[in-house]
Parts: structure tokens; sequence; C-alpha cells
């Protein structure tokens, strides 16, 4: 029965991710997410139910359409993974509880937004500002692991997620749009687009003030990392236009899942 149960959350991460793969390439375009049923771009084939199997289809049909062979983008099996696999680190985190629910939630679109930024750079206020507010009215089910704050308030009153929640949103938006405007002094050029403070605001709002601080870190960190080398290897100038909200996005699925370990880590090497 166990056995069983991983399976249904492997499976189900599958699901989910075919499903965010419609939502990645419909939602810049303006599309419905639920009509007309999915279609080859280049010759218009309807797939059929046997070519729509997450990854195996892919697999079957060796990255090609069925109908004209045109290529099958790599991103479709990568994002139907990457829930699978995150949704199952969940799974071994919190058990089929409260908070894995809402963190599935939360990875669905923290995943579309990172794809959608990552081809074409910009990130939906109806996923950043309708995901604030339903991290907002779902921290009561979050997890306590998520309470870790630098503001003093009672750990264990009826409030303290909400009002975690709440905070989350002012720090991690706050933190961005502080250093936009800093820059934009600075510079004299806009340096970080709105839509990054709205995800961040999303962060915060569900997983609380420390770790949108934590995944604006990671976030930071690895852009700049592979901003740097790709700038070096590509030969782009230096104003290449980064997708941060890829890095956040990562940064946040990394702070929910070791979070707390990166924390204690860090921590143990300062004190």
């Amino acid at each position: 029965m166990l056995i069983l149960i991983h399976l249904f959350v492997i499976l189900f991460g599958l699901v989910i991710g075919s499903f965010l793969n419609v939502c990645i390439y419909r939602m810049p375009r303006n599309q419905s997410v639920v009509r007309p049923r999915s279609r080859c771009p280049r010759c218009d084939h309807a797939i059929r139910p046997w070519e729509n199997i997450p990854v195996l289809s892919f697999l079957v049909l060796r990255g090609k359409c069925s109908k004209c062979k045109a290529a099958i983008s790599w991103v479709y099996p990568l994002v139907e993974l990457l829930t699978a696999v995150s949704f199952y680190l969940l799974f071994l985190k919190y058990g089929l509880t409260s908070p894995f629910w809402v963190n599935a939630l939360f990875f669905c679109g923290l995943i579309i937004l990172i794809f959608i930024d990552l081809f074409h750079r910009i990130l939906p206020d109806l996923l950043t500002l309708g995901g604030t507010a339903v991290g907002l009215v779902l921290s009561p089910l979050q997890s306590p692991e998520f309470l870790l704050s630098p503001f003093p308030f009672d750990p264990n009153g009826p409030l303290s997620k909400p009002l975690n929640s709440v905070l989350g949103v002012l720090l991690g938006a706050g933190i961005l749009w502080v250093t936009a405007r800093f820059y934009l002094a600075w510079r004299k050029v806009e340096g970080m687009g709105f839509g990054d403070i709205k995800m961040m605001a999303m962060v915060g709002a569900f997983l609380g003030p420390t770790f949108a601080f934590l995944t604006i870190f990671l976030g930071s960190l690895s852009g700049a990392a592979v901003g740097m080398a790709f700038i070096r290897l590509a030969q782009k100038d230096r104003r290449y236009e980064l997708p941060f909200g890829t890095f956040l996005g990562l940064g946040a699925i990394l702070s929910a899942l070791w979070g707390r370990r990166l924390v204690t880590w860090y921590l143990g090497l300062s004190s």
C-alpha cells in the first residue's frame, strides 16, 4: 500500500507537469489553458491521447511530431520530471498533509514562472499577484517550519502563520523594490522588472520573511554565477537581460525544501 502511495505521488506530479506545459506555452500568448486540445504548433496536428502521456510519449515519438516530424521541445519532459520530482520530495518531507498540498500548489506557480520568464522575460500578474493572494489565504495550512522569523511575535499564537505570511510579502517584495529604486537612481536605468518584485511577494506569502530573504540570496547568487558565465561564453554585452525570475523560482524551491537546513548550516558556520 505504501509503495502505491509513492507511485501515486510521482504519477500525479507527471500529470500535473503535463498541464503546466500547457500553461507555459499558452499563457504568454493569452490563450486559454483549457481549450482547444493540444496541437502541434507547426502542422496543427491534434495530439492524440497516447501521444500525450507524460515523458513516455516523448521517448516513444523520439522527440518528434508523429505527423510532420517537427522536433518536440525538450522543455516538455523536463517540466514533467521537475514537477514529479519536486512533488515527491515534498511528499517525503510532509507526507500527504496540508503543507504538501499548499507547497505543491506553490511549486506549480513557480515552475510556470520559471519557464515563462526564461523564454519570454515576463512574469504574469495572474500568477504573481494571484499567487500572493492564495499564499496569504492558505497560510494557516502552511508548515510551522516557515515561522522562523527575525520579527518578534508569538509563534504559537492563532495569527502567527498569517502574520508571518504578511511579513514575508512586505520583506520579500520590499527588498527587491528598494534594490530596484537604488539601482535606478545610481545607474539611471532599470535593473529589475516589477514582475520580479511581485513574484517575491508571492514567495513571501508562502514561505515567510526568513525564507523569502533566503530565496533572494540563492536567486542572486545563482543568477550572478550563471549570468557571468553566459555573458563570457556567449560573448553577450554586460547589459544582457537576465531572467531573474527563473533564478528566484529555483531559489524558492530550494528554500521550501531545504531552507531550514541551509539556515542552520549557515548559523553553525557563523557561530
